[in-house]
């Protein structure tokens, strides 16, 4: 069982061939492909988690497309001052098939 940690938008995520991953918003090189940086990468029984191994190591995904996440409100409000104050947000997202993880 081949998989990998990767570093995706401040978060790892553990990703194996074939997998769908929701990360931050990532643009896409020409041929719609992200490259993204591994961790650790687990091969059976061997376990890489060294720097200079893990060189050696890539991790490609396929762009699928943006979205973006649920919204999330924010709301301030203090008691018998009338203060209030609503604010929203809403994450941009990149959806990502990985398509290859190698070692040379």
């Amino acid at each position: 069982m081949v998989y990998a940690v990767v570093r995706a938008g401040g978060r790892q995520e553990k990703v194996e061939i074939g997998s769908i991953i929701t990360v931050d918003r990532i643009a896409p090189d020409a041929k719609n492909a992200v490259s993204l940086a591994p961790v650790l990468f687990v091969d059976g029984d061997a376990v890489i988690h060294d720097k200079a191994e893990l060189d050696k190591v890539t991790v490609t995904a396929e762009f699928m497309g943006d979205l973006r996440g649920p919204k999330i409100v924010i709301q301030k409000y203090k008691n018998k001052t009338g203060y209030k104050k609503r604010q929203g947000f809403r994450a941009e997202l990149t959806k990502l098939k990985i398509t290859d993880i190698t070692k040379k």
